[in-house]
């Protein structure tokens, strides 16, 4: 991958409508909810039953998908170590701009390392990223196996897939874990929900 040289002409222009008076009209905080674990572990399952509900409550929310953002934001990139760090930075950069908006932004992607995940959480301000681990083993997302992608690695007709020729690295401290390995969805999505409440994002 190669990039052309930023341009030193590029300069920040600041608007007149500031991301608090977006949350005041809003009636609640921006975040941005990052949902982490293995392929199958329920990501995209939870993240769109939690804006659901937070819809429900009357919350502006928008879900970026993994699967969704490579058809069109990313979809020159492949899956190797280095685009999968330039797919996260994309999607960082973009879940920015919507808690910007005062938008409750919700992410779907495996992201697998730790590094990558520091770098977007960099991105935003204290409180405003929050990492969702959506922990589940590596043997209960190879039973699920929805799209049967673990089958395909296995016998090795898929390269560099995470959790059998790639590495996860889980993460270390991440503001709600969810072990969606044996939590119903129901009680996933309250835990989740839970956190909003006690964080201030939500009322």
């Amino acid at each position: 991958m190669s990039l052309e040289q930023k341009s030193s002409n590029v300069v920040w222009h600041h608007g007149q409508v500031s991301r608090e008076n977006r949350e005041s009209m809003n009636g609640h905080k921006g975040a941005v909810l990052w949902f982490t674990g293995l392929s199958g572990s329920g990501k995209s399952t939870l993240s769109h039953a939690v804006e659901a509900k937070l819809h429900e409550l009357g919350a502006h929310t928008y879900v970026l998908d993994g699967d969704n953002v490579r058809h069109g934001l990313c979809g020159d990139l492949g899956f190797s170590d280095v685009a999968r760090r330039e797919n996260i930075r994309r999607i960082g950069e973009v879940s920015k701009l919507f808690v910007e908006a005062g938008v409750v932004v919700l992410t779907a992607f495996i992201s697998p390392f730790r590094e990558d995940r520091a770098v977007v959480r960099g991105l935003h301000q204290e409180h405003d990223f929050i990492e969702v681990h959506c922990a589940a083993s590596l043997a209960a997302c190879e039973n699920r196996d929805v799209k049967g992608l673990y089958k395909r690695a296995r016998q090795g007709e898929i390269k560099d897939f995470t959790g059998i020729s790639s590495p996860y690295e889980s993460p270390e401290d991440p503001e709600v874990y969810v072990n969606t390995g044996e939590l119903s969805l129901d009680d996933s999505v309250e835990v989740v929900l839970s956190y909003l409440k006690k964080a201030g994002v939500i009322s």
